[in-house]
């Protein structure tokens, strides 16, 4: 792909049917999120607009899409109460994102290029399965618990798996067909006679689903009064009848709490909590983005920072990058940042002119979109692929799997990465000697970095030298190799005599010449 065609006016065509798939995809997401944060429910769409248009604008990232975000909840919803006030919490917001700020500065976006890479697969695979479990529901018409929630257990005391047992007592009728004919019209749209059309790219498949929904349940609610779908199974907006009432639902934050202690303590939180699921999911976006582009992760920082600055002032939750919209946007197509800073301009206006028109959106209907996302997430093919690579491979990407289904993104990241360290490890300390024996005539080759991890090792393969024995050492492929492995080595030459043991030592001209002296 030319550089050219990265040029967002040249991919208009793909960019704006995308931003409609993301948009509607965020709507109920940034209402869900901030219902379960206790706080109001248009500081969800807030910061639905700040993610599109101000990191939209800012970030490097050409997939992205950044929002309020499911995992920090419960950090939001324990931080208002602590405070004492949606204004006081703000603050926090706005310090919050001055930290993400300065790290951009200090570079600590590089941590995201040490995340393994069966790691990010892996959380790509949970995200997608959590999105159908959590969906399930919904696609019943059983929506007690919000849009979006990622956690195992829920705030209304249930967890994943007890919330299907309890769908299925509370199925609606004109939910399931909504979700059916939903279902229908997506899996239509992927076929190749529809997809290959040109109509399929300008009228995104998720567009017919909401409009198709809506007016099922119109059609239901006067006709067929009893399968109707009340407003607990539709989207939520908050509604302005002029302007100065709509201006009124922004906050302001209230900086005379800017020397709490506790303020400043939620503030890091909220930076590095926030920091870190953005990196993460970069890293996952990348990936999954057909052109195979590399985000900037300190550009990233700096652009998250901004976002959580204006998205405090002006009355918003915390932003992060978000894997759920930015997973919908590259399936959409997306090409450029276009997609993602349209998606929050059409929250904007949407929110202002219309509001009562997206309050007809069946949850049964956006449950099928979000289910479609899961799918192309958690696809079958992947695990096969990533069974093929091996157990270094697919143990770390299954564990990180299960450890996201059963605690949270952030939880399960990190017991993934203790796995896939583990691995690693395991891998470099038998791979970090070679040796070989003929007839008492032993080459112990040392490969490009020996640490002392590989010290036992190192003893054990001496111990077993038998006396009599003629040992070459070969340190010529070492580009580092660890003190203590210097010393163990220097502690056998000293000790061969002993044994009648021969120690030749062999470095190569480019080495260090003191490279096997302690």
């Amino acid at each position: 792909m030319s550089a050219d065609q990265f040029n967002p006016l040249k991919n208009f065509k793909h960019d704006l049917p995308s931003s409609i798939v993301v948009f509607l995809v965020a709507l109920p997401l940034c209402l869900g999120v901030a219902l379960a944060s206790g706080a109001p429910l248009f500081s969800g769409i807030i910061a639905g607009v700040v993610g599109g248009i101000v990191v939209g604008s800012l970030s490097g990232s050409a997939l992205s899409v950044s929002g309020p975000a499911a995992g920090l909840t419960t950090i939001v919803l324990a931080s208002i109460t602590k405070l004492g006030s949606f204004e006081a919490f703000l603050v926090a917001v706005f310090l919050g994102g001055l930290i993400q700020f300065i790290l951009g500065f200090l570079k600590a976006g590089t941590i995201g290029n040490y995340f393994p890479s069966a790691v990010i697969k892996g959380m790509l695979s949970a995200i997608g399965i959590i999105l159908i479990l959590k969906q399930i529901p919904h696609a019943l018409g059983y929506d007690k618990d919000f849009v979006g929630d990622e956690s195992f257990v829920q705030a209304d005391g249930e967890n994943t798996f007890t919330e299907l047992l309890n769908a299925i007592n509370y199925v609606s009728l004109g939910a399931v067909i909504i979700f059916l004919l939903s279902m229908f019209i997506l899996i239509l749209w992927e076929k190749p006679f529809i997809r290959d059309k040109k109509f399929s790219t300008i009228i995104p498949g998720p567009l017919i689903v909401v409009a198709l929904g809506v007016l099922v349940n119109l059609l239901f609610t006067s006709a067929f009064s009893d399968i109707a779908l009340g407003k607990e199974h539709l989207v939520l907006l908050p509604v302005s009848d002029s302007v100065s009432s709509f201006i009124s639902q922004f906050t302001f934050p209230d900086f005379s709490n800017v020397m709490n202690g506790t303020i400043w303590t939620v503030a890091f939180t909220i930076a590095i909590v926030a920091s870190l699921e953005s990196l993460l999911s970069i890293d996952a976006v990348d990936k999954l983005d057909p052109f195979k582009r590399s985000s900037p992760l300190n550009q990233e920082l700096k652009a998250q920072g901004m976002a959580n600055m204006v998205s405090g002032l002006i009355g918003g939750l915390p932003v992060t990058a978000v894997i759920v919209r930015s997973s919908a946007n590259v399936a959409a197509g997306a090409r450029t940042k276009a997609s993602t800073i349209i998606h929050g301009i059409l929250l904007l206006l949407t929110a202002f002119l219309i509001p009562n028109a997206l309050n007809q959106i069946p949850l049964a209907s956006l449950a099928a979109i979000l289910i479609m996302v899961g799918y192309k997430l958690a696809k079958p093919s992947l695990f096969q692929s990533m069974y093929s690579k091996g157990k270094d491979q697919f143990i770390p990407f299954v564990v990180t799997i299960l450890a996201i289904l059963v605690t949270d993104l952030l939880i399960g990241i990190t017991i993934g990465i203790l796995v896939g360290l583990f691995f690693v490890l395991k891998s470099n300390f038998h791979k970090a000697l070679f040796s070989v024996n003929e007839k008492n005539n032993y080459l112990i080759r040392l490969t490009k970095d020996v640490s002392f991890l590989n010290k036992a090792l190192l003893r054990q393969t001496f111990k077993d030298i038998p006396a009599g024995s003629k040992v070459i050492i070969d340190g010529s492929r070492s580009v580092f190799i660890d003190q203590d492995i210097l010393e163990t080595i220097n502690d056998f030459r000293e000790s061969a005599s002993n044994r009648d043991i021969s120690v030749e030592l062999k470095q190569s001209v480019a080495a260090n010449n003191s490279i096997f002296k302690a």
